[in-house]
C-alpha cells in the first residue's frame, strides 16, 4: 500500500463503451473484467487522492491544452443510441478552480499553451472510469483535454509538466481504449488488437522506461497500429500518463483477450 508521503503512480485505463456502468443486461456483462479492475485501484493506491485529474479521449481542443475550471461540473452525454435513462445519470464529483489553476499554471510554466474552460462538464471518458472506482463521487475530478493534432511528443511533455502533481495527492488518469476501431469490433478486430496489445505491451512493460517514448513517439509504425487506431484521441491520454512517469516502471492492470467478442484491451499503471 502506499503511504501517504508516497508519490501517486499514474494509469492508462480503457475505458470501455458508452455509459455501461450504468446499465444491466447482456451489454453490461461485457465489462465484468473491466469493472473488477476500476474497482481494485483504490485498494492498490491505498490512499485516497485528494483529487484525480482526467486526461478523455472524448475531449481535445484546437487552441492548446484546456483545463476544466467549474466547481460543479455538468455531465456530457457524448454517446448515442444508449436507452434514455443513460442520458440523464449524474456522476455529481466536486471540481477543483484552485487545481485547475495549479494545472493551467504547470502547463504554462512548460512552454505548453494553456487556458481555463468554466462550461466543460464530465464526459463518458470520465464518468465510466470515475463511477467504478469512486461511486460515491466525493473525490474531486478535474478533466483536462487533449490538443487537436495528437502529437505525441507534445502529450509526452504534457505529462512531465504534469508530474509535480504526483506528489501532491493528486491522480493523473489517462483514459482511452488500448483498441479503438469502432468499424471493426467483435471478431474482426481480433488479429489487429492482438498485433498492437503485443507491441504496447513490449513498448510499456518489457522497454527500459528511458527507451519507452521513443517508441511512443513512433507508435504508428508499430505492427497494426492505424488498423487499431485509425485516429488516436484514444490512445494519446497514454502518452500523458507515461510522461508523467516517464522513469518509472510501468504494469499491466488489465488484459482482456476476448473484449466484445474479440478486442484485445489493456490497462496499464505506471510508478
Amino acid at each position: 500500500m502506499l503511504m501517504m508521503n508516497t508519490r501517486l503512480p499514474t494509469y492508462f485505463l480503457s475505458h470501455g463503451g458508452g455509459p455501461w456502468p450504468y446499465m444491466d443486461g447482456p451489454f453490461r456483462a461485457h465489462f465484468t473484467q473491466l469493472e473488477a479492475s476500476l474497482k481494485a485501484i483504490p485498494q492498490e493506491l491505498g490512499v485516497k487522492p485528494r483529487a484525480v485529474l482526467m486526461i478523455s479521449g472524448h475531449w481535445e481542443e484546437r487552441a492548446g491544452f484546456a483545463v476544466m475550471a467549474s466547481p460543479r461540473p455538468p455531465m456530457v452525454y457524448d454517446y448515442g443510441g444508449f436507452p434514455p435513462h443513460t442520458y440523464t445519470v449524474t456522476y455529481p464529483a466536486p471540481g477543483d478552480p484552485a487545481l485547475a489553476e495549479r494545472v493551467r499554471g504547470l502547463i504554462a510554466a512548460a512552454g505548453l499553451p494553456a487556458g481555463l474552460d468554466a462550461e466543460r462538464g464530465f464526459d463518458h471518458g470520465a464518468f465510466t472510469t470515475m463511477f467504478p472506482m469512486y461511486p460515491d463521487a466525493e473525490v474531486p475530478l478535474v478533466q483536462l483535454s487533449m490538443h487537436a493534432g495528437y502529437d505525441p511528443e507534445a502529450h509526452l511533455a504534457l505529462g512531465r509538466a504534469l508530474a509535480p502533481l504526483r506528489d501532491e495527492g493528486v491522480l493523473i488518469v489517462g483514459s482511452g481504449l488500448s483498441y479503438h476501431n469502432l468499424r471493426a469490433f467483435g471478431p474482426g478486430a481480433k488479429a489487429a488488437s492482438g498485433q498492437f496489445d503485443g507491441w504496447l505491451q513490449h513498448a510499456l512493460l518489457e522497454v527500459p522506461p528511458a527507451e519507452r517514448s521513443e517508441l511512443l513517439r513512433h507508435w504508428s509504425e508499430a505492427p497494426a497500429a492505424r488498423q487499431a487506431h485509425p485516429r488516436e484521441d484514444h490512445l494519446i491520454p497514454l502518452m500523458v500518463a507515461v510522461g508523467a512517469a516517464e522513469n518509472e516502471a510501468g504494469a499491466c492492470i488489465y488484459h482482456e483477450p476476448d473484449f466484445m467478442g474479440g478486442v484485445t484491451a489493456s490497462s496499464f499503471r505506471f510508478g
